[in-house]
């Protein structure tokens, strides 16, 4: 009895249980699959797995039947106006376009025509233009009306068609003078403004977008990249002749290689062949909007983002996710691949995604250029995966948020959905774009619950405490994220807080205490105790003197250096002394400087290995500095140049650890004091081993300047054969351990 009724409670649990796993919603099961990983790199170059923004959701292709049947993909085509389409597949497709009502339209390139699909991926239509012949059509777009505009590569033209397909008008060549004959007119990627205006990308061409009126007629080039210019090319234009200039090769800026609109008619150019810039985001006065950023940025240069051919900084990434559960931070790559943007797509928010042809990668952005988050689908050579495509050609976007990925090899089409996670950022960032701060808030709040190292919503919080005037925790959220300009934002409101409820305590305190300082010397001027205490406290001792030399070379350089060699005015102790102070002077400067003006105090300051670059550089100097003084008949000795090197030093200190001190009371709007300041740290420095050179050795100007060039190239030489002993060294060690393997082998 026990037994059965043991067995039939088993039963319930087991029906229970069940039930409860056939009512979970089928798409939790889809957001748990994901093929490849998510990745998001901050502006220091640190990169960290996070959710995955998208999922896979279905394919399109590789077949145009979809899933109503032949038939009636037959009817839809000819209610749509186009010819009945063939059940066959999408040959080499090119590009892709989603328009309002969220239906497709496939520039299908190598069978010469434009297919129309439903949104669930239903063939509607096919056009294939009769009355004219479309060959080999790379790029489309679909206006308000359903108009298409189609760049007919193989034509050399671009066609106007109606929505049912039929030809409106063409756009040849435009006759003008003002296009270069050299213009090769071959159209591959445009799109229509509001106006009627067409931006055409043609083959190859580097002027820019070829902006046409409704008319067809020429007006300009539009959003032309920038010739790159060196400093080595500045070099050969000051040396080089005229003739000889002239004969070089003319330097050309990258080709736009496509183009898209967005809702609010800004217009982003793809460039492939740039290390920056490869994005632009034009207005209609042609200025990019993308070199300055939003609030609080300083703007993405470099778009695209890619591991390359460096796994280890996405095993790194993995590793340490696995760690904290949900992402952590990875060391940078040591050597990442170029990339090669392929297209652009704006969504409704304004975020805009990239496709990677080089290495299949797709980067997301804001409006405003910052990054989102990156992902690809790392897999063996030569297996397809569900929801990855190796060689995308053409990306867009729907009313829903979801990406279409164009696979332009194996003539599929990729939906890909927003997660949870992706949803939440997307929204969060809207609002925040928006200026909707404080119903941003709660869902940056989520997304940063979770996923606390997501950099973007530490940024919302801190925008969010700006906003609603908590500038201690905005300055404290954007220090955490590394935005400098938001941290001194915040902290100018700080300071001025500060300012205005204890401006008035502390300079009454410094003028009480001025004003006692010269009471002081004025009623102690003539008094015997004060003569006593100055003379008991001036130094008497050598190790004393010498420190109190410094002075000297503050207000006599020359000659306190020249006091150095000929007086004993600085011993061993005293300029060990000094380097050690100089050399705490340093690590304060490099560790101890306001993040305002230090990056580099995000990601942590290594003292180590620079306190050893510092000390190399430094008795490079003194070895190279007696060397060449022997040669040049200084009057140096070995010791005299180790003290004065020391010495020389004294401006790091002297004004180093006080404008360290100070760029904590700075922002960034006060960054020309403190780069002033520093340059005069600089610039002091060298006139005082420039004095020291001249003091120690006893050389006039002209033999103190020969003195410090051939020192420099000396320092530099020691540093070649160092590298070369070292590298020989290796190299001898191989061999050598090579050779005891071939003995003990045999």
């Amino acid at each position: 009895m026990k037994k059965m009724k043991w067995q039939r409670a088993m039963a319930t649990l087991l029906a229970a249980v069940a039930l409860s796993a056939a009512a979970l919603p089928e798409r939790a099961a889809a957001d748990t699959f994901s093929p490849y990983s998510t990745y998001y790199k901050d502006s220091y170059g640190q990169y960290y797995q996070i959710q995955s923004a998208y999922r896979p959701g279905d394919l399109i292709g590789p077949t145009l039947v979809g899933e109503t049947g032949t038939e009636r993909d037959a009817e839809a085509g000819e209610e749509e106006g186009g010819t009945e389409p063939p059940s066959d597949v999408l040959s080499i497709p090119q590009d892709l376009f989603v328009d309002a009502d969220d239906n497709i339209y496939v520039a299908d390139t190598g069978n010469n025509r434009i297919v129309k699909l439903s949104s669930a991926g239903r063939l509607l239509a096919s056009f294939a233009v009769p009355e004219s012949p479309l060959s080999q059509p790379n790029g489309l777009f679909v206006d308000d009306a359903g108009n298409m505009y189609v760049a007919d590569t193989g034509n050399q033209r671009v066609v106007k068609l109606d929505a049912r397909g039929r030809l409106l008008r063409e756009y040849p060549r435009p006759n003008s003078s003002y296009l270069p004959e050299s213009l090769k007119y071959q159209p591959t990627k445009l799109v229509v403004d509001k106006r009627g205006f067409l931006y055409i990308t043609t083959l190859g061409a580097f002027q820019g977008l070829l902006m046409l009126d409704p008319e067809g007629r020429f007006e300009t080039f539009f959003g032309a990249n920038e010739v790159a210019f060196s400093l080595f090319d500045a070099f050969k234009r000051a040396v080089y002749p005229r003739e000889m200039y002239l004969r070089e090769l003319s330097k050309l800026p990258g080709a736009i290689v496509n183009t898209t609109i967005d809702g609010d008619g800004f217009i982003y150019t793809v460039t492939k062949d740039i290390r920056e810039e490869q994005i632009k985001k034009f207005n209609i006065a042609g200025l990019n909007q993308l070199e300055t950023g939003g609030e609080f940025s300083a703007g993405n240069l470099q778009f695209g983002e890619s591991f390359g051919e460096d796994r280890g900084s996405r095993a790194a990434a993995s590793q340490a996710s696995a760690v904290t559960t949900t992402a952590s931070a990875a060391a940078k790559p040591s050597v990442v691949l170029g990339v090669q943007l392929q297209d652009v797509s704006v969504d409704r928010d304004g975020n805009f995604t990239t496709i990677d042809a080089l290495n299949g990668t797709i980067s997301q952005y804001d409006g405003d250029g910052n990054l989102l988050f990156f992902w690809d689908g790392e897999h063996p050579q030569g297996i397809s995966k569900f929801g990855i495509v190796d060689a995308p050609s053409a990306v867009a976007a729907d009313s829903f948020g979801n990406l279409l990925i164009l696979d332009g090899v194996n003539g599929m089409i990729q939906r890909l959905e927003t997660t949870e996670f992706g949803a939440l950022v997307h929204r969060a960032n809207r609002l925040t774009r928006d200026g909707r701060y404080e119903e941003s808030e709660p869902i940056w709040q989520e997304v940063y619950r979770q996923n606390a190292y997501y950099t973007p919503a530490i940024i919302g919080l801190a925008k969010a405490a700006y906003k609603r005037e908590d500038y201690a925790r905005a300055q404290e959220l954007f220090g955490k994220s590394g935005t400098v300009k938001g941290y001194s934002d915040a902290f100018w409101q700080v300071r001025l807080v500060w300012f205005q409820r204890h401006f008035a305590f502390w300079i009454n305190l410094t003028a009480a205490l001025a004003a006692a300082v010269l009471l002081f010397r004025r009623f102690t001027r003539n008094r015997r105790w004060r003569r006593l205490l100055q003379e008991r406290l001036r130094p008497k001792r050598k190790l004393a003197l010498q420190l109190q030399h410094l002075g000297t070379l503050v207000k006599h350089p020359v000659d306190g250096y020249h006091a150095i060699r000929y007086q004993g005015k600085a011993g061993l102790l005293s300029s060990l002394i000094v380097l050690a102070a100089v050399a705490a002077a340093f690590s304060a400067i490099e560790a101890g400087t306001s993040f305002t003006f230090n990056r580099d105090l995000y990601t942590g300051v290594d003292l180590g290995p620079l306190l050893a670059q510092f000390g190399v550089l430094w008795l490079g100097w003194v070895v190279s500095n007696y060397l060449v003084g022997s040669l040049m008949r200084g009057e140096g000795r070995f010791r005299d140049v180790f003290y004065g090197s020391s010495y020389a030093l004294l401006p790091l200190i002297a004004i180093g650890l006080p404008l360290t001190l100070f760029s904590h009371a700075l922002t960034l709007s006060e960054k020309s004091i403190f780069d002033f300041l520093h340059l005069v740290m600089l610039v002091w420095t060298a006139l005082q081993f420039f004095w020291m050179v001249q003091g120690i050795h006893n050389y006039n100007v002209g033999e103190a300047l020969l003195n410090l060039l051939f020192s420099l190239l000396t320092m530099a030489m020691i540093g070649v054969l160092i590298f070369i002993f070292f590298s020989l060294s290796g190299e001898l060690i191989d061999f050598l351990y090579s050779i005891y393997q071939e003995v003990a082998i045999r």
